[in-house]
């Protein structure tokens, strides 16, 4: 008889140990899935930002381009850049963190939002097609942006929902595997705008 309590318990003790091994081994790979969407949030987010400085170059050459709005577009890139550089896949356990880079990244995208808005006012630049190309990728990239947003969430909700899945969460917490941030709307994106003519 306790040949056979002791066979069931190293049957029970290997099927244990098998499915915590292929539960932690579940959980790498969809670590890796949230690092591999990260990736190209990042990737998106740098196209962008490769683009500014030939827009800029471009609106530079119209006669009398307010040089603030410039100054501004300039200093948002820069400002967003150095964030980026902040964040790394092993930050993103970090909902602050991931909120600067998000502020930055909305800073950057107001300020090219107002040159646009600002190009209006120069017909030779709504006639110049390399802007006009220019223009197009970035707004091309700043769907790209959303879609891989979009991508990420999805991704990091998966395997957020993963790890406090009972008796998963067991290997999470054990190996060191935690929740995920989310990009989330900017404050203010509840708000209808008003529109007065």
């Amino acid at each position: 008889m306790a040949k056979i309590i002791g066979i069931v318990l190293v049957v029970v003790l290997l099927l244990a140990g098998f499915s915590g091994c292929n539960s932690y081994n579940s959980l790498v790979s969809m670590q890796e899935d949230v690092e591999a969407s990260w990736a190209q949030v990042e990737n998106v987010y740098q196209r962008r930002a490769d683009l500014i400085p030939n827009l800029v170059n471009t609106v530079k050459g119209a006669a009398n381009f307010e040089q603030e709005t410039l100054t501004a577009v300039i200093e948002a890139r820069a400002k967003a850049t150095s964030i980026s550089a902040q964040i790394s896949p092993e930050t993103l356990n970090d909902p602050q963190a991931l909120q600067r880079f998000q502020k930055v990244q909305g800073e950057l995208s107001g300020a090219l939002s107002r040159l646009m808005v600002t190009v209006e006012r120069y017909p030779e630049l709504k006639a110049n097609q390399s802007f006009l190309a220019l223009q197009s990728q970035l707004e091309g990239t700043e769907n790209r942006i959303a879609v891989e947003r979009r991508k990420f969430n999805e991704v990091a909700r998966r395997y957020n929902a993963r790890i406090r899945k009972f008796p998963t969460n067991l290997v999470a917490s054990f190996g060191g595997f935690e929740r995920k941030a989310y990009f989330e709307a900017s404050e203010g994106a509840d708000q209808v705008p008003t529109v007065e003519f």
